[in-house]
This record gives C-alpha cells, structure tokens and sequence, in this order.
C-alpha cells in the first residue's frame, strides 16, 4: 500500500458522481509577462471541450461559472483576463451575469454554428462590455467569414495549422486589427518562432519545461538564498543568518517586501530585516527563500511572473493536500510544500534535477519525490502536474482524487485557496 492510499482514513468526503475540478493555464505576453489565464473545466477524468457525451456544453461552462462565482473570480484569476469557452448553448442562456465584462473573454469553440441568431446574441453580449475569441479557424468558411468580424481575439494552434500558412495568416489577422493568440506553445522554440511570426500572446506550458545547459551557474543573488537556506537548514544563529541577508542587497529588499504581503498576514509594515526574522521564523523562513528563488529578475532578463506563479501555486496546492491527508502532521504539509516549489527549479535554473538537488539542501523524501516521483510527495507531485496540463494526462486525476476520497467541490475549494494565496505572493514579489 502506497503512503497516499494509507493517508485515505484522514479524508471525510466521498466522491460525487459529478465531480470535476479546474484546469488553469496561462496566456502570456511578448516579453513572458502574464495576461491571463483560460479556464478548464474537467470531468469524467478527461479535459471537456463542451462536447463530451454525458455532459452538454451549458452545463460544462455554467459549472465553471457557478464555482467561480460561488468562490469569488479574482481567487482563480487574480488581476488578470479570464478566458472561457463557450458553445451556441451557452451563448444562448443568461449565465454571465456573475462575470466581470471587462475581463473575461469568451472563446467561441469550434463547432458553433453562426446563424442569425447566434450572431444576434454574440452582438448583445459584445454590447454589454464582453469580448469574444474565435478558435479552430481555417480557410475562408463561411463560419469564419461570419464570427472573423466580431472577435477580438483569434487563437491558433501551432500543432493544427501547416506552418507554412502562419506567416501570411498571422498578417492578414493584423491587418484586420485582431489580437493573435499561439496556441499549444510547450517548448522554448516554439515560443521563439510564434514570436518572429508576430504572435501577440503564447498559451501553453513553454516556461516550464525545461533547456537544459551545461554548464550553467547560477546568479549570486541565487547563491546568496541558497547559502542562506543551508544557514536555516543548520540552525544557525539568528544573527548569522540577519548578516548572511544584510550581505545582499537585492535579497534584503526581497525579504521585505515578502515579509509584507498579505499572506504573511503582518499587522504593521516591517522595515528591518531583524524584525523580518523574527515575524517569520525558521519555517517561513525556508518557505520564502525558496520563492525568492524565483523572484530572481537578472537570470533571463524577462518577467518571471508565470514560472513563479505556477511554482507558488503548485506548492501551496500540495501543502493543502498534504494537510488534508494527514491531519496534525504539520511536518507533512511543509515538505509537500517544499516539493512543489522545487519542482519547477531545472526550469528556472536550466539545469537537470539531479545537479540542484545536490546544491540545494533537501530530505530522503524529498529527493524521492523530484528525482522519481515516488513516495507520498511524489504522488502528490504528479497529482499536481496532472491537473495543470491541459492534455490527456489529465485524465488521471479524477480517479486519484477518488482514491484519495476528495470530492469535486473540496478539490475546487483548495485550488482556489491555492490560487488566491500564489496571486497575493506574486503580486508583491517582483
């Protein structure tokens, strides 16, 4: 019996017949920066495209909807633009009233059929403050001669369109003043060509895959949280450690501002690295370095908001888990934390695994759960990747869920949180 299966006794709600959770992927900007985020909505262990059997399209986004609303939008999407697919029966219905206009935009899926009144309710809803996107186009159809006009955003997919015909499709979607979204962006040259193309934004998991280089060191801002977790990992003394701080500048400035955000929940502005110490403590501590680590501006001279988002979330997500699973067991909640930060570091860094798991300080189970996947935070790792990735490894996730007895609404619940906590980070972190 694996740790996560003997962990099941700890959970209290079963498995409803309906359940589904939330996909969350990110839209970026030229220079990497994030836009927005496209919500998906799982069910029935495969990602919906609004066309799944046993579930319509009405009820696949209103589910989305409801759940957003219910919790509050800005939990899943913080300040950025909300992407939601929509087909001809939820165009139709009046189930929009929970969305913020000026930033949600609806992406009108592939199948709709644009009849005069489809287009008449597209152009009411346009009216109300809402704005469209229009995906799987090709050619010159007469679905595309009808929607083209009245779309704002117009997304490709770099697997689905021949690559010859980009170039001229791109231009001619520019000529006619739309926003080009690139569509299925999962490595660093495919970002880098869909940017010579002239793509104005990039979907997809590029920024976290990833290019390995031999050879690489890190910055010494990166040495200095490194070195500096090593000192906490010892139990060195406070005041070695406020020195190790007050050496550089930029982790000084980075600790503060930290210190300071909603999320450690401070009642007065702290503005002294000593004071900063002693709010946090040997535990926050560590937590914070690690994401310091991907505050780091200097390694790719671009925004890495997105990586440091999906870093964050990620490891609040599993500490959630991990202290649903095994209740009182705050050590637990704090490794699975950890793994889920370090998890994404060979993409921050570009550099294997295995190397940074030699320089950065970690644990037996740790190392298990990053270098193989194995162990209660291994499976807590790959229950994680599993719901981020918008493809057919999703389809794993409702029967691990199932196992480890959680429901729908309480996964919803914990993304959520896990959502909210990772955008107020984030917010104050760069």
């Amino acid at each position: 019996m694996t740790d996560t299966a003997a962990s099941l006794d700890h959970a209290n709600h079963p498995l409803r017949v309906r359940d589904f959770y939330l996909g969350r992927q990110p839209v970026l900007d030229r220079n990497q920066a994030l836009f927005g985020y496209e919500l998906l909505f799982r069910g029935a262990g495969t990602a919906l495209h609004l066309d799944q059997a046993d579930e319509t399209g009405l009820s696949a986004t209103a589910a989305v909807i409801a759940h957003a609303a219910q919790l509050g939008l800005a939990r899943a999407i913080g300040d950025a633009t909300c992407f939601l697919n929509v087909d001809a029966e939820v165009l139709s219905s009046d189930i929009f009233a929970f969305l913020p206009r000026e930033r949600t935009v609806l992406e009108i899926v592939a199948d709709v059929v644009p009849d005069d009144a489809l287009l008449a309710r597209v152009r009411a809803l346009a009216g109300h403050g809402f704005r469209f996107a229009l995906d799987g186009i090709g050619g010159d159809s007469l679905r595309l001669q009808r929607l083209l006009p009245l779309a704002a955003f117009v997304k490709l997919d770099l697997r689905a369109v021949p690559p010859a015909q980009l170039p001229n499709l791109v231009r001619r979607l520019h000529d006619m003043e739309k926003t080009v979204v690139a569509e299925k962006v999962e490595t660093r040259d495919a970002y880098e060509a869909a940017l010579d193309l002239g793509f104005d934004y990039f979907q997809g998991f590029y920024f976290a895959r990833p290019a390995v280089l031999g050879g690489r060191k890190l910055s010494p801002s990166q040495l200095a949280v490194i070195d500096l977790m090593k000192l906490v990992v010892s139990d060195a003394d406070n005041a070695d450690i406020e020195r190790a701080v007050k050496r550089d500048v930029t982790l000084a400035l980075n600790l503060l501002r930290l210190v300071n955000t909603p999320a450690v929940g401070a009642v007065q502005r702290i503005d002294s690295v000593s004071q900063a110490l002693l709010m946090l403590g040997r535990r926050q501590l560590q937590r914070w370095l690690q994401i310091m680590l991907y505050a780091e501006p200097a390694t790719r001279g671009h925004n890495q908001t997105p990586l440091l988002m999906l870093a964050t979330t990620r490891g609040r997500l599993m500490e959630l888990l991990a202290q649903r699973l095994r209740p009182g067991q705050r050590g637990a909640a704090d490794v699975a934390f950890t793994v889920g930060i370090m998890s994404l570091m060979d993409a921050l860094f570009g550099i294997p695994m295995a190397d940074i798991v030699e320089q950065v300080p970690v644990s037996d189970d740790v190392r298990a759960a990053l270098l193989g996947r194995t162990g209660f935070y291994g499976e807590l790792l790959r229950l994680a990747e599993s719901i981020e990735q918008a493809d057919d490894s999703a389809e794993l996730v409702l029967p691990t869920l199932q196992q480890l007895q959680i429901s729908g609404d309480d996964m919803i619940e914990l993304e959520m949180s896990a959502f909210q906590w990772s955008d107020s980070v984030v917010r104050y972190a760069i």
